[in-house]
């Protein structure tokens, strides 16, 4: 793929309509005769509705409707019996916001309430082996490790977190006739409208949902939760369209989280530092009304190229609502064990931790056998010392002080699969010159419309002003979730193949029309540049308005899909990536503070610089909050989060991440996709807690294997 467009630092294309205000979120559309409804949340963990009083809320000035009966409705969970703390048991309809919120403060519940469990430690909960991760080992794994020279075994736990985007999960709903229409806060419009449909028992082709703009998701808004259904069934029921926007507090339940996870990493080595053995287990909560599960083993079976491997997955059901996908699902939780456990093997064998990892890489994928497509970890590596001054850290703990400070510095490495799914894109050129490519993915924050675009205006060989790509519309050619770190591969590649196909179009009708003046020419030696096609060294040019003109065209479109097909089958394709970070200590107060960190990353060709660099920053940001400061804090005696509010849970604000950088391998991986990229959204936040508490034990000699990392830990 060349071109002009892709590689260039643009800035976003809808950079200006956030910032002023112009650009419409799901909450922010107006319709006639809109109403608003506010949903009400059961208080009890496990059991049943008993009875619900809501004569208090009818009565209060603005109240329509009262909505108790969902039994038509099919919810992930039951309706009839309460499955977690905060399940919808009913919907209050007002003309105003304030109305609705004040009426469903009126409604009361009586519970027939059940005994619950909602703590993943509650020594009365049963866990299952996760259904698609089954137990795994490659040669003698126990063996290997009780034979071994040096040896870690440590055990980690990581709380629960919580997403906490600043757009709210919102939907407007509007029915017209049969055809209802959902305006959705959405990482996945055509999922929202399969689901909706779903729980309504109507047609999927009569849902069309809508989602130009998220304000950040981090996986919150990858399925259509309840609220999404209770407002087409409200709006079904009131004959209006309704308005549903969940509060901050009804989100921590309403969407799912990270589930907490309960870690064993054990490695056995050598003398020299060649790792034998590698023992993974580990248990994470899910739901009793589903199985939910992350991709925690993949990491530590495939990063190094360990001979003897064994991993174990289970989940342990609880009276909650599911976990959901949160950035670097699984992966990050993982990898907070390993690169740990790799770090305490690398100080007690005396070797550097860069020099462990570069004496156990993996020649090719130790899972599936396959050779790797790219794996430029070692120059990561040497990108990232450089940069960070990784040589002047000093090997023993507590080596580096400030005044009263301790100063350490970590890594970690960071590997997150290239995820790729099959994508349908629709290509057009008008008659102005103007290009539209469109399909029905999401943008929730790292500049996808900004990112395809570019990709398509160097497949067009038009310039990045007269593109626009269009997403957010479950009418258009198939997407996939925006998540998983699959947008840019899979999306990207699509838009390329959709633009590639109307550019040939145009060339074979250039090359076949008498009054062109590429008549006759070889197409394959027909280039497209500012939307003029030239043949070889001849002067003579066509243009796309041109063509279309003397055709009478108003426009000329093509539609194509792309997949990743057998490809995974062949070849081992992930993205690579060396975190470092510099912390300080306050071993009075306990207090760590970063100082400084810088990421180096193998993902392929990098689209667009800007956006990526961005992306890398971001990352590190969750990474900080999940290292030091995330954890939801649940009352297990009812299932009550005790901290759903920005006041409680601890996010990274702008004092916690002072120096922030990260740099991008010049490489791409065109054996993965056409265009030659990697997921990169995902990977950022993967390997960012480990170089931290990494860090932190370089300070202090203290080695911290629980998330978040606790000031009395360091007392």
């Amino acid at each position: 793929m060349t071109g002009d467009v892709v590689g260039q630092a643009l800035s976003r294309v809808d950079a200006r309509l956030k910032v002023t205000g112009a650009a419409t979120y799901a909450a922010e559309h107006r319709l006639d005769g809109l109403l608003y409804g506010v949903v009400v949340n059961g208080t009890a963990a496990r059991g049943r509705v008993t009875g619900i009083a809501t004569d208090a809320a009818r009565a209060h000035p603005g109240v329509l409707h009262v909505l108790t009966d969902l039994s038509s409705l099919r919810l992930a969970h039951s309706v009839t019996e309460l499955a977690f703390y905060g399940q919808p048991i009913a919907v209050v309809v007002a003309t105003t916001a304030e109305a609705a919120a004040h009426g469903a403060s009126l409604v009361e519940a009586t519970y027939d309430r059940q005994p619950a469990l909602t703590d993943v430690d509650d020594p009365r909960a049963t866990s299952v082996t996760a259904p698609t991760n089954p137990d795994y080992s490659r040669g003698d794994p126990d063996g290997a490790f009780a034979s071994a020279d040096a040896k870690v075994d440590l055990e980690f736990t990581i709380s629960r977190e919580n997403h906490n985007p600043i757009e709210l999960p919102s939907t407007i709903a509007r029915w017209d006739g049969d055809k209802l229409t959902l305006w959705d806060k959405s990482q996945w419009v055509q999922g929202a409208a399969r689901t909706v449909a779903g729980a309504l028992g109507v047609p999927e082709q009569d849902v069309r949902v809508h989602c130009e703009y998220v304000g950040g998701g981090f996986g919150s808004a990858i399925r259509a939760y309840d609220h999404v259904i209770l407002a087409a069934f409200a709006a079904r029921r009131t004959g209006r369209p309704v308005k549903v926007v969940l509060s901050r507090r009804q989100f921590y339940y309403g969407t799912g989280f990270r589930p907490a996870s309960r870690q064993r990493l054990a490695l056995g080595a050598g003398a020299t530092g060649r790792i034998d053995s590698l023992i993974y287990e580990v248990r994470t909560e899910t739901s009793r009304y589903e199985q939910y599960q992350e991709g925690l083993t993949d990491l530590p079976k495939f990063l190094y190229g360990v001979p003897h491997t064994r991993t174990r997955y289970r989940l342990t059901a609880l009276d909650t609502q599911s976990p959901a996908s949160m950035r670097g699902p699984g992966v990050a939780s993982s990898a907070f064990a390993l690169e740990t456990a790799v770090d305490q093997l690398a100080h007690d064998l005396g070797i550097d931790p860069i020099e462990l990892r570069l004496r156990n890489e993996p020649t090719r994928d130790e899972v599936t056998r396959l050779p790797f497509s790219t794996r430029k970890l070692r120059e990561c590596y040497d990108l990232g010392a450089r940069r960070f001054g990784w040589s002047r850290r000093r090997p023993a703990p507590s080596g580096r002080t400030e005044g009263d400070l301790l100063i350490g510095m970590g890594m970690a490495t960071a590997s997150y699969h290239n995820n790729r799914r099959e994508v349908g894109s629709r290509a057009r050129v008008d008659a102005d010159g103007t290009a539209t490519v469109a399909t029905a993915t999401s943008d929730m924050g790292p500049g996808t419309t900004t990112s395809v675009m570019q990709v398509a205006a160097d497949a067009l060989g038009l310039p990045a002003r007269q593109v626009t790509f269009r997403l957010g519309d479950s009418a258009y050619p198939l997407a996939p979730p925006h998540a998983g770190a699959t947008t840019m591969a899979s999306v990207g590649s699509a838009a390329h193949t959709s633009c590639t196909a109307l550019r040939n179009r145009f060339i074979a009708r250039a090359v076949a029309d008498p009054a062109s003046p590429l008549y006759r020419a070889d197409p394959a030696e027909v280039t497209v540049r500012d939307g003029r096609l030239r043949s070889g060294e001849n002067s003579a040019a066509d243009s796309y308005r041109d063509i279309l003109r003397r055709a009478g065209l108003p426009g000329l479109e093509a539609t194509a899909t792309w997949g990743p097909g057998d490809i995974d089958t062949r070849i081992s394709t992930y993205g690579y990536g060396a975190v470092f970070a510099e912390v300080s200590v306050d071993p009075l107060l306990g207090l760590v503070r970063i100082r400084r960190m810088f990421a180096a990353y193998d993902v392929g060709r990098v689209i667009s610089p800007k956006l990526a660099h961005s992306q890398a920053v971001g990352g590190m940001v969750g990474g900080i909050g999940m290292a030091l400061l995330e954890g939801t804090a649940v009352d297990h005696r009812d299932g009550r989060i005790v901290n759903a509010s920005l006041a409680d849970y601890l996010v990274p604000v702008n004092a916690d991440v002072p120096e922030l950088d990260a740099a991008f391998i010049d490489t791409e991986d065109p054996l993965a996709d056409p265009i030659g990229v990697k997921g990169l959204g995902e990977i950022t936040i993967v390997g960012v807690p480990a170089a931290i508490g990494n860090a932190v034990f370089n300070a202090t000699g203290k080695r911290l294997t629980d998330l978040p990392i606790r000031l009395e830990a360091l007392l």
